[in-house]
Formats: C-alpha cells, structure tokens, sequence
C-alpha cells in the first residue's frame, strides 16, 4: 500500500470507529432518531471517502502492474474493476 494513501485510510478508519461509538451511544441513550439518521448518514459519507482512498491504492499498484503485464492479467483487473463498479451501483448510490 502507498504510504500516504495507508496514513489517511488508517486516520478515515479510526474516525470511523469513533463515529460508530457515537451511534451505538446515541442509540443506548434513546437520542432523537433524526439526530441518529443524520450521524448514520455521516458515516455513510466516512465509509464512500474510505472506498475511495482503497480504490486510488488499487488503480496505481495493483490495476498500474495487472495492465502492464496484458493478457488474462489485465482483463482481471478489468473484470475486478466492472465488479466494484456493479457493487456500488448495486448499493443504490
């Protein structure tokens, strides 16, 4: 993994996990359901900034060496890409 793009996934991570701390409190605390909906959403959000980071490390190793070698490498990536691609479409957004 690229260095910088490891050390802002690790940060987006641990801001995750406290974010999912709040909910749970918020939730054993009995908050007002919009207040909670609004944090889920926010996490939503963390988690769409996360997949972004991942897939930038994956486009500029992995995917960079899977289309310099050709052949049945690079239509693998191609393959792995289309499948993320159909994952998020699948998941509404």
């Amino acid at each position: 993994m690229i260095d910088d793009i490891k050390k802002r996934a690790l940060h987006r991570a641990r801001i995750l996990q406290g974010q999912l701390r709040g909910v749970e409190k918020m939730i054993e605390d009995e908050a007002y359901c919009v207040d909670i909906i609004t944090q889920t959403l926010a996490i939503q959000k963390s988690l769409g900034s996360l997949n972004k980071l991942l897939v930038e490390n994956h486009l500029r190793t992995h995917v960079s060496h899977m289309f310099d070698e050709g052949g049945e490498t690079r239509d693998r990536a191609v393959a792995e890409l289309l499948a993320v691609f159909e994952l998020q479409q699948n998941r509404g957004a």
